[in-house]
């Protein structure tokens, strides 16, 4: 069981875990094809930097959502430790961020990852991801894959599905 709150991108442990999801990444995908943001950008105030840890306080995974100037919002700086995987921790990561983007007016997030990332790909499409055109800044990239997933509120499925 863990536990997802936003955090500070600043504090030693989140430090810690973007830098083993770049010396994961980096080796993949030559420097054109790596469009992690840094420190400074995920400080920005449209930026919701999220956190899991375990019960007794360790770091297992940590994530962020860019929330753009058109109101869609961008999944970035998705990791789970290693041998924490396959426990729950990335999905707790993404359910979380959703909902916080979701009430902050989000109703669209959207995703870049690499093709040398399979297991990345198959959450993402058990997430309810699905396979969408270049968007945003990107240009169009042999190696990434990007992805969508429209965000639906509790009470509009409610009401849609009585």
């Amino acid at each position: 069981m863990v536990t997802v709150r936003i955090e500070s991108p600043a504090n030693p442990d989140a430090v810690a875990l973007v830098e083993e999801l770049d010396a994961y990444q980096k080796p993949l995908y030559p420097e054109e094809s790596f469009y992690g943001i840094d420190l400074a950008e995920m400080l920005q105030p449209n930026v919701i930097f999220a956190m899991a840890r375990m019960p007794d306080g360790a770091a297992a995974g940590c994530g962020a959502v860019v929330i753009t100037e058109e109101g869609w919002g961008e999944l970035k700086r998705m990791f789970v430790r290693p041998d924490l995987r396959g426990r729950g921790v990335a999905q707790a990561v993404v359910s979380f961020l959703e909902g916080e983007a979701m009430r902050r007016g989000v109703d669209v997030m959207r995703l870049e990852t690499g093709i040398s990332q399979p297991e990345a790909l198959r959450f993402y499409e058990q997430a309810g991801y699905v396979r969408r055109g270049v968007f945003g800044r990107y240009a169009n990239d042999p190696l990434s894959v990007f992805m969508e997933k429209r965000l639906v509120r509790k009470m509009q499925r409610e009401e849609t599905n009585p």
